[in-house]
């Protein structure tokens, strides 16, 4: 239990360093940005990847007068229930009608508190880095009342502008290996992505899951971002990382879902029931992760190239698989009321795959009863077609500028 005087104090302190605070590049998730009005919009995303700079974005070129607090500080540890009492009185205070909370799922009936404000009539956005804000606590207390934004590391136009390079096959180059975490590429130091795997993990896996089995949480994590594109299926994973049971592995990967770290993308199938017992590719939210923390001895571009591609796919549509048939195509994005889109990716088209690249696509082209298809490369452009079906391939950085949504 904390004094008004406290949180009010703790209030100004955030206030201040807020005021002071370097925002940066401006997110493109600023653009057009609005509160909706009788709904909470939750701000969600990996940690680190800039939730609370946007926060201060806004602050600073649209909600001047919001009033924000971050929860995820060491002078409110503590916070309890009893205490949004005197949050109350801080707010009434300070004459706001918009209300920024950062990471207050660390406070324990915090949706309560939320939907009290919705009904008082104030505008309210929150951010955390679990999708479990997300979950059954949403809803069952703001059923129908929110809309959840993902904030993602820097895109590729936002990497641009941070290291101030043109768009081209260098600079893609470069993002493929750095990826996108904003601290990352001001600061350049790798233990900063070391340092936020392990992060992850801990405070928000085997924290807030009570998991005992840390060590093999971790080989896990490791095997996995060393095999990024790979199928996988709890089963096989077994006896690789030492954990006995199935099930357990794949609420691990639920885990790792839900904290942003890893995503399992199925195989398409008009059957449920095929795609869930269907082997899952594996893909990082970030490419720098893989680079500082894979073991793979290898330079893994190729593998670099297609987490880039799914996380730029990630950040413009919902619905994502991948092709299996008698050849793979690596993405098809289904879209509602749309027809699907093909995309495959090959660092570097040559004579010893090309005829395998474009036999993925096609197969997947004719399934899908689709006329065209991408195939996305780190530098190479041209057009192939085959029995009416044409692949046109275009290099990462072009793809990259893709602006369609959802």
């Amino acid at each position: 239990m904390l004094l008004k005087s406290d949180i009010k104090k703790i209030w100004e302190l955030q206030k201040e360093a807020v005021s002071k605070a370097k925002t940066g590049v401006p997110r493109d998730a600023l653009s057009g940005f609005q509160i909706p009005g009788k709904y909470t919009l939750i701000l969600t995303g990996i940690r680190r990847c800039g939730k609370s700079t946007l926060l201060y974005q806004l602050i600073a070129k649209k909600y001047p007068d919001a009033f924000y607090l971050n929860f995820d500080d060491n002078r409110l540890y503590g916070f309890d229930n009893n205490d949004f009492l005197r949050l109350d009185e801080v707010i009434i205070d300070s004459g706001s009608r918009i209300l920024f909370f950062d990471e207050i799922q660390e406070v324990k009936a915090w949706e309560r508190y939320i939907r009290q404000k919705l009904d008082e009539n104030y505008k309210v956005v929150i951010t955390g880095s679990n999708a479990s804000l997300l979950s059954r606590e949403l809803g069952t207390k703001l059923t129908g009342r929110h809309i959840d934004i993902e904030l993602f590391p820097f895109s590729y136009s936002e990497f641009l502008k941070a290291t101030k390079m043109k768009a081209g096959e260098t600079s893609a180059a470069m993002y493929m290996n750095t990826g996108g975490f904003p601290e990352f590429i001001t600061a350049g130091r790798e233990e900063i992505l070391a340092d936020l795997f392990e992060d992850i993990l801990i405070r928000d896996i085997v924290v807030r899951y009570g998991i005992r089995d840390i060590k093999g949480l971790q080989r896990l994590a490791l095997w996995l971002i060393s095999n990024i594109g790979n199928r996988v299926t709890g089963s096989k994973l077994k006896q690789v990382v030492g954990i006995a049971s199935t099930s357990t592995i794949l609420e691990y990967f639920s885990h790792f879902e839900s904290s942003y770290l890893f995503h399992f993308v199925p195989c398409f199938s008009y059957s449920v029931r095929s795609q869930m017992i269907s082997p899952r590719k594996i893909y990082s939210a970030d490419n720098g992760l893989i680079t500082i923390n894979s073991a793979s001895f290898t330079d893994d571009r190729g593998r670099k190239l297609e987490n880039t591609v799914y996380n730029k796919l990630r950040s413009l549509y919902k619905s994502i698989f991948y092709f299996s048939g008698k050849s793979e195509c690596d993405f098809i994005v289904t879209q509602k009321g749309k027809k699907p889109l093909a995309f495959q990716v090959c660092h570097t088209l040559d004579r010893d795959n090309l005829d395998r690249e474009l036999k993925g696509l096609y197969e997947a082209l004719a399934f899908f009863k689709l006329n065209e298809g991408i195939i996305i490369t780190l530098n190479q452009t041209d057009t192939f077609t085959a029995n009416g079906l044409t692949a046109h391939v275009i290099p990462v950085w072009e793809f990259l500028k893709l602006k369609v949504p959802r």
